[in-house]
């Protein structure tokens, strides 16, 4: 079966036999392959009133254990983006009462982010949808097949430099 990027290789190589447009194939697959995934995870937190990156933070501070609390900085370096994104994340998690935001008493200067309640509830319930969704999404994808891009798609990511702290 042909995809795209197939095409846009055979072009690379009519007009100029003497390339090997290989590392294209790979590459433009993968960025493919993220802009839909984005744009279906966009559209499933959008129908329940979120944003991917909204999500993220609230399924970081889950994930984190009780009392589900992290400082601001820890959530910059989870979600891998700046602190002014983090900011208008945490502005807009604040106003829809799903997380809290207070001054650390131990280090002044930090900031810690706590789950609420509803927060807490929400994200549970939107787990449960998102990996449902994910699941869907691989559904070409036999349990080998996943198994093995994952292990293949890690193997690039070290290579990458992205690699645990």
């Amino acid at each position: 079966m042909r995809d795209s990027v197939d095409a846009i290789l055979a072009q690379w190589r009519a007009e100029r036999p003497d390339l090997d447009p290989s590392p294209m194939g790979v590459i433009g697959r993968i960025s493919r392959a993220a802009r839909a995934l984005e744009r279906r995870l966009r559209d499933h937190f959008a129908s329940r009133g979120l944003q991917s990156g909204e999500f993220d933070i609230l399924a970081t501070l889950r994930r984190s254990g009780a009392p589900y609390r992290l400082s601001a900085g820890a959530l910059v370096g989870s979600a891998m983006v700046t602190s002014g994104a983090i900011t208008h994340r945490l502005d807009r998690l604040v106003a829809k009462d799903l997380v809290t935001r207070e001054t650390d008493p131990d280090h002044r200067r930090s900031v810690l982010v706590t789950l609420t309640d509803h927060g807490r509830e929400l994200v549970d319930e939107l787990v449960d949808a998102h990996l449902e969704l994910e699941r869907a999404l691989l559904a070409d994808l036999d349990t080998a097949e996943q198994d093995q891009l994952a292990g293949l798609l890690r193997t690039l990511l070290n290579g990458l430099g992205d690699t645990p702290e």
